[in-house]
């Protein structure tokens, strides 16, 4: 697995299957980039769902960004062990960040 950042995006994911990560502000601009996993390898058993699996991902990440905890957590239960477990350690990062985002008290302004 090999993460990249932005402008590379659109080049390799004619050829690879691309896994939207995390979205940063990088010094010294801050201008929002994109990092993507690249997944170079599918096992063969995978590879007739890969394109439900990969919108599943999709799905996760946009539950994310929209606060829907519970789809989060059913999302990341069926892609654990997917993509040959080299994205379980970000679906086991992603859970712990959404546990303390659900133990967070609402802020009132």
């Amino acid at each position: 697995m090999y993460i990249i950042f932005g402008d590379a995006a659109p080049a390799l994911g004619k050829s690879y299957t691309l896994l939207e990560l995390d979205t940063i502000c990088r010094p010294p601009d801050r201008v929002p980039v994109t990092a993507w996993c690249v997944i170079d390898q599918v096992s063969l058993e995978e590879f007739p769902v890969l394109a439900q699996y990969t919108q599943l991902h999709q799905d996760l990440m946009t539950a994310y960004k929209n606060q829907q905890w519970s789809l989060c957590g059913q999302a990341i239960q069926s892609l654990m062990g997917r993509w040959n477990g080299v994205v379980d350690s970000f679906y086991t990062d992603l859970q712990h960040r959404i546990d303390a985002c659900k133990n967070q008290p609402a802020l009132v302004s």
